[in-house]
């Protein structure tokens, strides 16, 4: 079965500071056409950070397309000058995040955060032997974070709690238990 479309036509309905949103005419497979809304993004890191003491380090934040606090793993949209390597956006995340760093950062895995609408790539990294920094880097001016880090039970919990609730965290926590 055929299943790749035939782009006809595009054009951009916003162009942000974090994302692209371009609408596509497509010709689909049995030759009938079809829209395609579809947000363009520069890609993201996720980071696995587990404390000496085998806790989980997380971020409480708000968010507001949920209208809720979060907790999430330190993540964060790799910079245009970061492209080619998205570790060294892990390694900036880290710092500006958790004000820690690592000796190595080990790269799990790389998948589309959600390919029916989006064409962001989140890298998934582990970063191994955690330590304070040295030197810390500036935080974003509109970032209000918590650094909280839980045990396995206290994660569990607040997945139940609905506290944790997106897809790169459960991710993450799903190669922790796996690592375990």
């Amino acid at each position: 079965m055929k299943f790749k479309e035939e782009v006809l036509s595009t054009r951009t309905i916003f162009d942000g500071k974090v994302v692209h949103l371009t609408e596509e005419e497509v010709k689909l497979p049995n030759g009938k056409k079809a829209s395609r809304e579809i947000i363009h993004h520069q890609g993201a890191v996720g980071i696995i950070a587990i404390t000496p003491d085998n806790k989980l380090v997380l971020i409480r934040q708000w968010r507001a397309p949920l209208g809720q606090v979060t907790l999430e793993i330190p993540a964060g949209k790799i910079e245009q000058d970061e492209q080619d390597d998205p570790l060294l956006t892990a390694k900036r995340e880290l710092n500006e995040e958790t004000r820690f760093e690592a000796d190595q950062f080990e790269l799990l895995t790389k998948f589309y955060t959600s390919p029916g609408f989006a064409d962001e790539m989140m890298y998934l990294y582990h970063a191994v032997g955690l330590k304070e920094v040295k030197k810390e880097l500036p935080q974003d001016d509109d970032e209000f974070l918590e650094l909280v880090e839980l045990s396995a039970a206290e994660v569990q919990e607040a997945i139940n709690n609905g506290e944790i609730c997106d897809a790169k965290t459960l991710m993450a926590i799903m190669f922790w238990q796996m690592m375990e």
